[in-house]
């Protein structure tokens, strides 16, 4: 009779909670079975960054024109969904908000999303991070400290880990190898942008170029615009120049569907 979904996202295009919503909603409109969403905090509610995903990059990791971060919650995002006409059928949607939130507001989730998202740092540093996966480099699966650092065995560095097998992690990039790289457990301050300058270094690195990027980077990011202006030495600036303009159009659209500040 009802749908309820109840699923605590972390804002990021490609974590695949917005793509089952995406197909919830699909089903509950096609059979006319209302859904109710009880919506929850963005912990990547503060900012809206990255490139827009193009036509023709489609995927399950990529359902929408949006941008890497979106900064909405669950249920602004389903309001979307339905208000753009990305579903055949629209949803009859009811969503139950929430009580004292806004966008800034520093949102810690009581369980961990994902195995691999154990803790505020990682879930504040996936979308900067989640492009490598995308490229020979670790993310850190397979460790104690998932997207909390990255490395690689032919990065220069005095910082070093080891992917092991473990539960969530049965086959880790770069398995018993030591990696070299970068330890971002203790930054100062949490990210309110998507930083760049980690994968354009390691790219820098790579001794075959060739081989950093496998065919999964093109749909994290949604195009094959920025593996090319990587590849072509663009700086972060320059490439977030190129960002502006599809940035500033899908904010407008985003004002429509906000329920929150």
């Amino acid at each position: 009779d009802i749908l309820i979904f109840d699923i605590q996202d972390v804002g990021a295009r490609f974590y695949t909670y917005i793509s089952t919503l995406h197909y919830v909603m699909d089903a509950a409109g096609e059979n006319n079975i209302k859904l109710i969403i009880l919506d929850r905090p963005n912990p990547n509610g503060h900012y809206i960054d990255g490139p827009i995903r193009k036509k023709g990059y489609e995927s399950f990791v990529g359902m929408h024109p949006v941008p890497i971060v979106h900064g909405m919650t669950i249920g602004e995002y389903a309001k979307m969904i339905n208000g753009e006409n990305w579903i055949t059928n629209k949803c009859n949607l009811t969503i139950i908000e929430m009580k004292n939130y806004t966008h800034a507001l520093h949102y810690v989730p009581p369980i961990k999303p994902s195995p691999n998202l154990p803790n505020s740092r990682s879930i504040n540093l996936y979308p900067s991070l989640c492009l490598f996966e995308g490229t020979n480099v670790s993310v850190g699966r397979g460790t104690e400290y998932p997207f909390q650092h990255y490395g690689a065995p032919y990065l220069e560095s005095n910082y070093n880990f080891t992917p092991k097998s473990g539960p969530g992690n049965k086959y880790p990039k770069h398995k018993n190898i030591k990696c070299f790289g970068i330890d971002l457990r203790f930054q100062d301050n949490y990210l309110a942008e998507i930083n760049l300058n980690w994968i354009i270094s390691a790219y820098k690195q790579s001794p075959e170029k060739e081989k950093f990027f496998n065919n999964f980077f093109d749909k994290l990011a949604g195009s094959n615009q920025l593996r090319l202006q990587i590849i072509e030495g663009e700086n972060s600036k320059e490439i977030k120049k190129s960002w502006s303009e599809a940035l500033y159009n899908f904010k407008k659209m985003r004002k429509k569907y906000l329920i929150y500040k």
